[in-house]
């Protein structure tokens, strides 16, 4: 008996993905979700296509959804009211700090709230005041206040 996929194997693959995507949000299972539901869609108005031609649709629609999907996402990023909220380093610029401990060959570290940051500047004894200006990976690029 040869390998037979029906529309509705399609549709329970669909709604599969988009649960899993409800539950665990990537993005990419709805939209593999949504191409395994428009694949259903396809063999229920031409129920004789052979299942080597339905996995090709479906795999066509997926890499083609998953692809706008970014592309689209990439133009039109979510806006949002706190856009470092994951970033927590790069919140911290622009802040001045009183050094506790010497930068010594450009290199130094220092406290912030609950945290200890390596620092990179110009060398400069303790108590010395710097403001952070840039963050390279997890060292803050910091210069002198006067």
């Amino acid at each position: 008996m040869p390998f037979v996929l029906d529309y509705w194997h399609w549709y329970i693959l669909g709604v599969a993905l988009v649960t899993i995507e409800m539950l665990v949000p990537t993005f990419f299972a709805l939209w593999i979700g949504i191409s395994a539901l428009l694949t259903g869609t396809i063999l229920y108005f031409v129920p004789s296509l052979a299942w080597e031609y339905q996995v090709l649709i479906f795999a066509i629609l997926s890499v083609v959804s998953v692809v706008t999907w970014h592309q689209y996402y990439v133009k039109n990023p979510i806006a949002t009211d706190e856009p470092l909220l994951n970033r927590r380093g790069e919140q911290y610029i622009g802040r001045i700090i009183t050094i506790k401990a010497p930068i010594e060959d450009g290199q130094g570290k220092i406290s912030i709230d609950d945290s200890t940051w390596k620092i990179r500047g110009l060398d400069c004894p303790i108590g010395t005041k710097v403001k952070l200006v840039a963050l390279d990976n997890v060292i803050f690029d910091v210069d002198i206040v006067e």
